[in-house]
């Protein structure tokens, strides 16, 4: 996947639901599986926006060859 423009990092190293979820919290991850429900698979705008970027869903850890140029 090419990086494009600015990457979006809310999700990613801000949003306390998704990054604790992806950490592994249980409350969390069932708190984010709800939201996925209700807002479709890519999430909120800002999960939407990671998926754009990093080629996955919010519930998803960055996969290691995209650091890999």
């Amino acid at each position: 996947m090419a990086k494009r423009g600015r990457a979006p990092i809310f999700c990613e190293r801000i949003c306390p639901v998704c990054r604790r979820a992806r950490a592994g919290d249980p409350k969390m991850m069932e708190r984010q599986r709800k939201a996925l429900e209700k807002t479709g698979p890519d999430g909120c705008v800002f999960g939407r926006a990671r998926t754009r970027y990093y080629g996955v869903t919010p519930d998803k850890n960055i996969p290691e060859d995209f650091w890999k140029d």
